[in-house]
């Protein structure tokens, strides 16, 4: 998510867009970057715990950050954007794809 962007103006094209293109339940993936060192991946895997999803993590071609892909079922938009929300929150320097 861009910095110029205002993250509820975000949150609230991104419902409008899933509502428009998903049928829900559904799975969805979410991709983040954060950097390698320093515990995020950890915190972000932990964010998405014990809901059967399927995590994947990249290191960048240096290893300075790693990309991580999450394929979970999700019950409804409002749930999608309560866990961007949880891993803004929670998680520092993290990049929402």
């Amino acid at each position: 998510m861009s910095e110029s962007i205002n993250p509820e103006e975000f949150y609230s094209k991104l419902k409008k867009q899933l509502q428009d293109t998903s049928l829900w339940p559904a799975e969805y993936l979410y991709k983040f970057i954060v950097p390698t060192q320093g515990g995020q991946i950890q915190q972000v895997e932990d964010i998405f715990d014990n809901l059967g999803a399927v995590i994947e993590t990249k290191q960048s071609k240096k290893g300075k950050y790693t990309s991580v892909s999450i394929n979970v079922r999700m019950k409804d938009p409002d749930e999608v954007i309560a866990k961007y929300r949880e891993v803004a929150e929670k998680v520092e320097g993290v990049i929402s794809l």
